[in-house]
């Protein structure tokens, strides 16, 4: 039972971007279509041709797609998990970010479901894992966890979504009828608010676990394997935490781009930002910890086959690459995050996207070096992505932006309901602490 009304009338630049629509939005959308059609061409290519357009070859049989695979389903870890975790920690600061992390997790999570199928020579087979799966098999393990994941990620950020599609739905605007539809007959009473909330920390609960398995289970792929720099044991903690990092980054980077492009720094403000790049700083130092204990290990034990594969990572033809990881994932984010004069909207965004690109470089790190260094007596090959792959993975960036974009314009960005929640029980309270995040009072000219 909530003890406020939501008012639609109130926070209109909450609304302002499902009301607006200008050439930079039909731009925007233009150019983003025309890089996914390109990629559907490619990969239409890819289909009648086979897999000799990409670079992929034996013993290299994983390449771009995999990488993709293992990095979008890590940034998914952004929504649910982040989200419930702040949720269940009644975290106040929480309010304007949860709905980007849970957009993130809904359309990333998609996105890097399909890479498996990408990677299929005849994508029509993929019905096999479901017909003929053996329950030995991680690939079985992988595909329920991740399509309970998605089930229980799209349910998540659908009931808090309700009261707003409500707001949207009494303002008569543009598309009335399916807000009617989607909003499920919403009218706020005391027992719709109950069954809502009681929905909400049900789900919240329910998918901390769901996403800690699913990128645990993606480990197991390669950690049940005695390919050499796979065979590990720290393996499912170590991709956990690596998807958190990824996913916080990725979060920022939304919020980022979000707050200039729709002018919401009075709900984005810069303790929002400070408050979530402690965690982003947590994540760097653990992944780091993650990192050093297991190429230590392997280099303590001596192993040949897993000598020749860290070496080839460390100071052989990956170095380049390596040594990047490890300034993108560590310097770079220490440097600018543990300084309070540093740890600002531009440095946490330099830091956001190095982390990105470091984390994509470490899922690449893991993949493809393995495979070039096989334990059995086969030629060598060195992987080289082809246009096709490069094509392809510009086109789920592209389709990953473009469900943002079009989200966007028609759902609330920020919970608009939360907001104002917050904004009440603030002023009952009238904590300091509380007081500092909270988004400014914003009332409509027309709603005064």
């Amino acid at each position: 039972m909530r003890r406020f009304e939501p008012d639609s009338t109130r926070d209109e630049t909450l609304f302002r971007p499902i009301e607006q629509t200008g050439a930079r939005f039909y731009l925007t959308v233009s150019v983003l279509v025309a890089i996914i059609l390109f990629a559907l061409v490619m990969y239409t290519r890819q289909v009648v041709l086979g897999l000799r357009v990409t670079g992929m070859m034996q013993p290299v049989t994983w390449g771009f797609y995999i990488v993709n695979f293992v990095f979008f389903i890590g940034i998914s870890h952004a929504g649910t998990l982040i989200s419930a975790i702040l949720r269940l920690t009644q975290a106040e600061w929480r309010r304007p970010i949860t709905r980007m992390a849970e957009v993130i997790t809904a359309i990333v999570l998609a996105i890097g479901a399909l890479h498996p199928i990408l990677d299929l020579g005849r994508p029509d087979r993929v019905m096999n894992v479901f017909l003929f799966g053996r329950l030995q098999s991680p690939l079985l393990w992988d595909v329920t966890s991740i399509s309970a994941y998605f089930a229980a990620s799209t349910v998540y950020l659908f009931l808090p979504l309700i009261p707003d599609i409500a707001l949207i739905r009494e303002r008569g605007k543009k598309h009335r009828w399916l807000y009617t539809f989607m909003s499920w007959g919403w009218q706020g009473t005391p027992e719709q608010w109950k069954v809502l909330t009681r929905a909400i920390n049900i789900m919240m609960i329910v998918v901390v676990p769901i996403a800690v398995s699913v990128h645990t289970v993606i480990s197991y792929i390669f950690a049940m394997t005695l390919q050499s720099g796979w065979h590990s044991t720290i393996f499912g903690p170590y991709f956990v935490v690596g998807a958190i990092f990824s996913g916080i980054a990725a979060l920022f980077v939304a919020m980022i781009a979000f707050r200039s492009a729709f002018r919401l720094q009075a709900y984005l403000k810069l303790v929002h930002f400070q408050q979530l790049a402690k965690l982003l700083l947590a994540m760097s130092i653990l992944w780091t910890y993650f990192t050093f204990g297991e190429y230590l290990t392997g280099y303590y034990g001596g192993e040949p086959e897993e000598m020749k594969t860290l070496l080839y990572k460390v100071a052989g033809r990956y170095a380049p690459l390596f040594w990047t990881m490890v300034v993108c994932n560590f310097v770079v984010p220490v440097v600018l995050l543990s300084s309070r004069r540093l740890r600002t909207i531009p440095g946490i965004l330099v830091s956001s996207i190095t982390v990105l690109i470091g984390m994509w470089l470490e899922r690449l790190i893991i993949v493809v070096p393995s495979l070039e260094n096989p334990r059995m007596p086969f030629p060598g090959r060195i992987y080289i992505p082809s246009l096709t792959e490069i094509s392809l993975f510009t086109g789920a960036l592209a389709l990953f932006a473009l469900g943002f974009v079009l989200f966007s314009k028609f759902f609330p960005i920020v919970s608009v309901w939360e907001v104002q929640e917050g904004r009440a029980l603030g002023k009952e309270e009238t904590v300091e602490r509380v007081e500092s995040y909270l988004p400014d009072d914003e009332v409509s000219h027309a709603g005064a």
